[in-house]
């Protein structure tokens, strides 16, 4: 079985799913198989992580890296959604799992085949009046001004 890790960049209340993507990077990691000629591709118009409601009420926010596994089909097996990189708020890591498992995608490929492959997902959760985050210049647009 071939494997690949990728980065994905997916965002809540500020990234499109365009922008998203846009920003995929792929990563080679010793003990991965190859990485697919054709990186997989979301199919969500949506993207489906929830602002946990508290938190964005106090204008709270975070990033979650999770892993999960995308089979041939292009379904992120459930099981293998687990958190990579903790916010340190545990109702964001949750509501990044939980979305996770409702992300579809048009499967990668390798030499025309289908292949399974593990994903390294950054969820950025951003409140539209907040603050910007270290390292947030990623999410704006070139030439766009900080956000105040």
């Amino acid at each position: 079985m071939h494997r690949a890790i990728f980065v994905l960049l997916f965002g809540a209340a500020c990234v499109s799913k365009d922008s998203t993507q846009r920003a995929i990077v792929a990563l080679q990691e010793e003990k991965a198989g190859p990485k697919p000629d054709v990186a997989p591709v979301m199919r969500n118009t949506q993207l489906p992580f929830k602002y946990p409601m508290a938190l964005y009420e106090k204008k709270i926010q975070g990033n979650v890296t999770i892993h999960i596994r995308i089979d041939s089909l292009g379904a992120v097996v459930p099981e293998s959604t687990k958190v990579a990189e903790p916010s340190g708020i545990p109702a964001f890591d949750s509501a990044a799992v939980t979305g996770a498992r409702l992300l579809s995608f048009v499967p990668g490929t390798l030499k025309g085949k289908r292949i399974p492959v593990s994903v390294l997902l950054p969820v950025f959760f951003r409140h539209p009046e907040g603050a910007p985050l270290a390292g947030d210049s990623i999410l704006r647009p070139r030439g766009a001004a900080p956000r105040r």
